[in-house]
């Protein structure tokens, strides 16, 4: 009950960092990275940690350095006497890959819990996994946050009228119903046909849209190319307007192109991931107090089920 709390940025993370840090009431503390001609990097702690829960923040995107340093922050803090140490991960990469869809494939969400594991990670916090079953690869404590808490706040005070809320594909349809249930909406599904990764052929809409105020509601938007599509679809439909909602924007690619050219009237994320130069259309919510609020509940042995809405 002694260990002192100490948070501790990534480099992908240090803004996100900062504002959980300041409503957590703390400061972030001292840690550095020294790139190599080579492409290898050595983390390092600038200050002690010895006996201290420290929490490290780091969104694993890209997935493959950020995963990197995250892994080498941890055994840095284990091999440095650390009390516990628990990732923060807002964004969880390769979580889209959770099971083998075809033949010869990883199981990449499990080799990074695997990876975690290994480095000696105490607890994981993360938010809007791609697939809740996810949390089931670890052998430790998942701390599974929802964006839906920042998110849901904000439509309700946008009164919006006529309000129908869509899910991009199938798949997302137990989320979309959660929040038509908690904006008291109606429900409308897009389904889809992905050609390949990336790439979606024929959609179309399960549900009545024409003159109606659409939302649509997903875990992370990444080219785009989903959102896009079903929006102009569904205007097409009859409806009135289209916005979208999503946790994560990881955005890659013409994602921003994709988006401005839509006919989406607004794009609405959280900031798991720090964005720099997107489009006009796209607006963020911060989660850094449910991270700080969750963190500091974590250290005092508290409960979090009250950070949920749904």
């Amino acid at each position: 009950m002694n260990a002192p709390i100490k948070i501790f940025a990534g480099s992908k993370s240090e803004k996100l960092a900062a504002q959980i840090a300041k409503a957590a009431g703390l400061e972030v503390g001292n840690s550095s990275i020294v790139n190599f001609s080579d492409g290898e990097f050595e983390v390092a702690y600038e200050e002690t940690v010895r006996g201290a829960h420290v929490f490290i923040v780091q969104s694993t995107v890209p997935p493959a350095d950020n995963l990197m340093e995250l892994l080498m922050m941890i055994d840095a803090a284990k091999r440095a006497s650390a009390y516990k140490v628990c990732a923060v991960m807002p964004y969880f990469g390769f979580a889209r890959q959770d099971r083998k869809d075809r033949p010869r494939v990883a199981i990449g969400a499990k080799l990074v819990a695997n990876l975690l594991m290994a480095a000696g990670v105490d607890r994981v916090m993360t938010m809007d996994l791609h697939a809740d079953q996810i949390q089931g690869f670890f052998d430790i404590p998942v701390d599974h946050l929802y964006g839906s808490s920042v998110i849901l706040p904000y439509l309700k005070e946008l009164n919006i009228e006529n309000l129908v809320i869509a899910s991009p594909d199938m798949g997302g349809s137990k989320r979309a119903n959660a929040y038509a249930k908690y904006l008291n909406a109606g429900l409308a599904i897009c389904h889809k046909r992905r050609e390949k990764a990336n790439v979606v052929g024929e959609m179309t809409a399960i549900g009545d849209v024409e003159g109606m105020n659409v939302v649509i509601v997903d875990d992370m938007i990444d080219t785009a190319g989903t959102i896009a599509k079903a929006a102009n679809m569904l205007r097409e439909k009859g409806a009135l307007s289209v916005r979208a909602v999503a946790s994560h924007a990881v955005l890659s690619g013409p994602a921003n192109e994709r988006i401005d050219e839509s006919e989406l009237s607004e794009v609405l994320f959280t900031d798991s991931i720090q964005l720099d130069g997107v489009s006009p259309k796209i607006k963020t919510l911060t989660i850094a107090d449910i991270f700080a609020k969750t963190i500091l509940n974590v250290y005092n042995n508290e409960s979090i089920s009250s950070n949920f809405i749904i």
